[in-house]
């Protein structure tokens, strides 16, 4: 058996935290990795504090206004932690929203490792390639 790489290791990382999504349009995770150290995540979900979607169904179909997103909630965490996110590395199962692409701006991320697509990810995408923040797409390793 392989060993897996730390990128395999903190987008595993990624699944497991997105299990705990509340939100049942999609189960998304993120990791906040510094210098091969996890340093925080976050789930799709309500903020801390109010009720889940799973507990008082989702406000829209296209939005929802009780779901804070996982990238938004791992910098969240982050702050309320006291944990510097400039220069870290966001590992998240989907492509981020375009919000949530200011965020990680704004957060000083400067990297970003994902795997699924997002619906709306063009809209995204050039404003990290016109930031600092570099971007990549994750593939599974076939055995």
């Amino acid at each position: 058996m392989t060993r897996p790489s730390l990128d395999e290791t903190f987008m595993a990382m990624a699944d497991l935290v997105a299990e705990r999504g509340t939100c049942p349009r999609a189960k998304v995770g993120a990791m906040l990795v510094r210098q091969k150290d996890p340093l925080c995540f976050g789930y799709n979900g309500a903020p801390p504090g109010f009720p889940h979607c799973d507990v008082v169904g989702c406000s829209g179909e296209d939005r929802c206004e009780n779901t804070i997103h996982a990238e938004v909630n791992a910098i969240g965490r982050a702050a309320r932690l006291g944990i510097r996110t400039e220069g870290a590395h966001l590992y998240c199962t989907h492509f981020p929203c375009v919000a949530c692409c200011h965020a990680l701006i704004a957060a000083g991320i400067d990297r970003l490792t994902y795997r699924e697509p997002y619906r709306y990810a063009d809209a995204g995408r050039p404003i990290l390639w016109d930031s600092s923040v570099r971007v990549f797409r994750h593939v599974e390793r076939r055995p």
